[in-house]
């Protein structure tokens, strides 16, 4: 009888810290998911920001000051315009 108690003090102590050391890895592992949550919130809050950014670059107006700014590049006068009509024809 003595020894069964002991074996089944044993198995509890077992299973008692198998408990412990599954929720301490589940506690660890719901640490490391949150981060990567809120690591994958600010990239998208970057994301959006390059976006942003990507639009600003590209509008029509800083385009063409750059033209004329920097590669000294102006409209024709509209005498020196030739228009040529679709089709090539």
């Amino acid at each position: 009888m003595l020894r069964l108690n002991l074996f089944l003090l044993l198995a509890a102590m077992i299973c008692a810290l198998g408990v412990v050391t599954s929720q301490h890895k589940a506690r660890k592992l719901f640490q490391e998911l949150e981060g990567e949550q809120e690591r994958a919130r600010s990239l998208d809050v970057e994301w959006g920001q390059l976006q942003l950014e990507l639009s600003t670059w590209a509008t029509h107006p800083r385009i063409e000051k750059i033209a004329r700014d920097k590669l000294h590049m102006h409209a024709p006068e509209p005498a020196k315009v030739i228009n040529v009509p679709a089709g090539g024809r």
